[in-house]
């Protein structure tokens, strides 16, 4: 995968309860500049992306939109809400021009928002881990199934 490095004004970030948008700006385009052209293709798409000397290093977000007027091309992106700590790190270059780093991700747009919550867990001092007493096993998994089969040859005795 190709990554496109851009030269992009970080316009905002704003935060509402599932996700945090971010906005870019690329300004002083003309007509036919080929820079922003593979842009396109990733809109609507799961990307991966970077500012340049950001702690938050590399971050997956909805590609959201792309806009371009005669003056500006503006893209949208969402970060999910689970990433606080990659969004305060990206919020201290809100306002500056930075250097922007973007890929295509192999991420659908289906796994991006999917909950991947698991199962709960601890890890105690010496590497153990415990889990809930309720939390199945693949040992009960196995035994369930054995009893769900059923003998066709078995013989049944008839109520009249």
């Amino acid at each position: 995968m190709t990554k496109t490095q851009l030269n992009v004004f970080f316009k905002m970030q704003q935060k509402d309860d599932k996700k945090e948008v971010l906005k870019f700006e690329i300004k002083g385009q003309e007509e036919g500049d080929e820079s922003t052209t593979a842009l396109y293709a990733l809109a609507g798409s799961i990307i991966l992306f970077e500012i340049e000397g950001c702690a938050a290093g590399e971050t997956s977000a909805e590609f959201m939109n792309i806009q371009r007027d005669s003056k500006k091309t503006a893209m949208k992106f969402a970060i999910k809400g689970d990433s606080e700590k990659k969004a305060q790190e990206l919020y201290k270059y809100a306002g500056r021009n930075v250097n922007l780093f973007i890929q295509q991700s192999q991420m659908s747009i289906e796994e991006f928002y999917e909950d991947n919550s698991g199962v709960e867990y601890q890890v105690d001092g010496n590497g153990n881990v415990e889990v809930p007493k309720d939390q199945l096993s693949i040992d009960n998994v196995e035994d369930q199934e054995e009893q769900d089969i059923v003998d066709p040859f078995e013989e049944k005795e008839l109520h009249l």
